[in-house]
């Protein structure tokens, strides 16, 4: 039977979820604060100020949803991906991808 060893590439999965999490939640972050602030009406009123608050709320959504569909298939590109393979399935993959 073969040696098992770490997958690099479930390696590499897990340092991006790591990675790209926190600079999505950072981006939540950012865009929220500038939308609760709108809705005060302290910021800018009037019917310009509705159009580009309807404006800034669909940029709040797009941004908030394309974050959490990073997270979700780079989550589930983890989960389809075995935590060990041979050795030689490893040199291969790292190959491929470019791993070191």
């Amino acid at each position: 039977m073969a040696a098992m060893v770490r997958n690099p590439l479930y390696e590499a999965l897990q340092q991006a979820v790591r990675t790209v999490g926190p600079m999505i939640e950072q981006i939540d972050a950012d865009v929220d604060r500038p939308c609760r602030m709108f809705h005060t009406g302290k910021v800018w009123t009037g019917p310009t100020a509705k159009q580009f608050d309807a404006q800034l709320a669909q940029h709040s959504v797009r941004a908030r949803t394309s974050g959490q569909a990073i997270m979700d298939d780079l989550r589930q590109a983890l989960g389809h991906t075995p935590s060990e393979v041979t050795e030689e399935e490893a040199a291969s993959i790292r190959q491929k991808y470019r791993l070191s």
